[in-house]
């Protein structure tokens, strides 16, 4: 029997455990170790958060649930078959959880769900976002089905797919930001687009795709947990309907999430090359400057060095009107080339 025990300062160990009441979810902290005056619990207990979890609550939970909980290392696998099997009758399944979606450095997560009876086992080294919100809706009356662990996980689920949808709808919108100022002539200030920040476009195009491929990831790892469930689904003749239903809707919007995430991956390549080719015309133009900055220099370099050389008998250089003279002509062979660039339209 699992037991609550009011918080005390300094409690070094306590574990979440939700108890069902009627058609919602009730949170309490047990203290471990057990306290013999502790108030037991008599109502069902449908979910087990385990957050951060030590070697103690671990055991705690094992010999209550009579099941082994993974380590960090065991979730962090890539493995299909060390995320997702089954073993002493309940079925573990771990998928790629995504945090700190709203700040620059998102990052993702392994989260486990352990399934057995009805009780789910949560393991998680993180705080992702969709847990809480799911928590505090879980509490309210009627709101969402809560009465077994798949339920339970199944909300969870949704609550993270529903979290990836709004990462994916602001991508679209920085995306689309981001391709504006990549293929627009101006500015809202003006400045042509000569003097557009190209390096830090890419430093956004490579965000934005650093990011997408981590929704892919979790993507991913949400639609092989659902197939999973949805086989131990078939093998179950007794199997809820409605929990059958929920699992298909769940699985097509998956299916059209990671389209959404393919199309915009597509489109943040299409962007960075179309950057990249930007980047080597403006190159190409700053280069063509050089050269014919240098062409209308060679003819007045030739005059110069023609009226450089020390020859006795040069018939110019007793001339009155000499000197004046080679500057004009030095002056107009530097003109004629631009005026003929320019007319070609090479400037």
């Amino acid at each position: 029997m699992l037991a609550r025990e009011v918080n005390k300062a300094g409690n070094p160990l306590m574990l979440r455990i939700y108890v069902r009441d009627n058609d919602h979810l009730t949170p309490h902290d047990v203290t471990l170790p057990l306290d013999a005056a502790a108030t037991p619990i008599d109502a069902p207990i449908p979910w087990i958060d385990l957050f951060n979890p030590t070697p103690t609550e671990d055991r705690f939970v094992e010999e209550k649930i009579g099941i082994s909980i993974p380590t960090r290392e065991e979730m962090q696998e890539i493995e299909v078959s060390a995320r997702l099997y089954n073993e002493d009758g309940a079925e573990f399944m771990t998928m790629t959880g995504l945090i700190q979606l709203d700040t620059d450095e998102p990052a993702t997560t392994p989260i486990t769900f352990i399934l057995k009876g009805s009780t789910l086992v949560t393991v998680r080294y993180a705080e992702p976002r969709p847990f809480l919100n799911y928590s505090i809706r879980a509490q309210r009356p009627g709101i969402v089905p809560c009465t077994t662990g798949e339920q339970i996980m199944m909300g969870i689920l949704e609550a993270l797919i529903d979290r990836i949808a709004d990462a994916l709808e602001r991508v679209g919108v920085k995306i689309d930001a981001i391709s504006r100022e990549v293929f627009r002539n101006e500015n809202h200030h003006g400045r042509t687009s000569k003097t557009r920040d190209l390096q830090r476009v890419i430093e956004s195009i490579g965000r934005e795709g650093d990011l997408l491929g981590l929704v892919r990831e979790s993507l991913v790892s949400i639609n092989r947990l659902a197939t999973y469930h949805t086989a131990v689904f078939e093998e179950d003749k007794k199997a809820n309907k409605d929990a059958r239903v929920r699992l298909r809707i769940l699985q097509r919007d998956v299916a059209s999430l990671s389209d959404h995430s393919s199309y915009m991956s597509g489109k943040i390549q299409f962007m960075l090359d179309a950057t990249l080719g930007l980047i080597n015309l403006e190159q190409n133009q700053i280069i063509k400057i050089f050269s014919i900055a240098a062409v209308c220099l060679m003819p007045p370099t030739l005059v110069a060095s023609v009226y450089g050389m020390n020859f006795k008998h040069m018939p110019e250089l007793d001339w009155d009107y000499g000197y004046p003279m080679s500057l004009i002509m030095m002056i107009v062979a530097a003109i004629l080339p631009y005026l003929y660039f320019k007319r070609r339209g090479w400037l």
